[in-house]
């Protein structure tokens, strides 16, 4: 059952599910959820990534923008460019909650691609996605902007928590990784 915006605002406000909402989503959220706002915009920048059985390598990577709080800046994505993203909002998932996103549409009209994952119940942090500008026009975006829609869903039957290294909003590996 995903979880409408009475009982989300209820559990941010009780239990900090979702911290650094902006204004708009405290006061008057829009459909089922709540749209997180892009905070940092990185490029992958060389090194190498493996994705074995038991470990991981994730590439190399370069901060290129990062939203300021009443500091205007914009980023232009090229046609064809991958990116990763982060958003301000951190979330603190409880064991009974899961996170799924929806890329807001304004997005593909302009041709970007988001790339989002499941947050298991347990993870607490900020949250990363791919961009990818698969149109034919480079498209500029405001540090800020709101860019996906964060739909909270309810765990029934079980589960386990998030116990993977990615806790706490990290975005790439230093190096090889065994898994946890």
């Amino acid at each position: 059952m995903i979880l409408g915006p009475k009982i989300l605002l209820k559990l941010v406000k009780e239990k900090k599910l979702v911290e650094g909402l902006a204004k708009r989503e405290l006061t008057n959220p829009e459909g089922a959820g709540f749209d997180l706002r892009l905070g940092e915009i990185y490029q992958i920048s060389g090194g190498k990534a493996f994705l074995g059985e038991e470990e991981r390598e994730t590439p190399k990577i370069k901060l290129v923008a990062a939203y300021q709080p009443d500091k205007s800046q914009t980023i232009t994505l090229k046609p064809q460019a991958y990116y990763l993203a982060t958003t301000i909002e951190k979330v603190n998932t409880p064991k009974n909650i899961t996170v799924n996103f929806k890329p807001r549409t304004t997005t593909f009209r302009c041709g970007l691609i988001i790339r989002t994952g499941n947050v298991a119940p347990g993870y607490c942090g900020k949250l990363t996605f791919a961009i990818k500008n698969d149109g034919p026009m480079a498209v500029t975006l405001e540090m800020g902007c709101r860019i996906v829609h964060a739909q909270f869903e309810e765990v029934k039957g079980g589960g386990s928590l998030y116990r993977g290294q990615w806790q706490g909003g990290r975005i790439t590996t230093k190096k090889r990784e065994k898994q946890i």
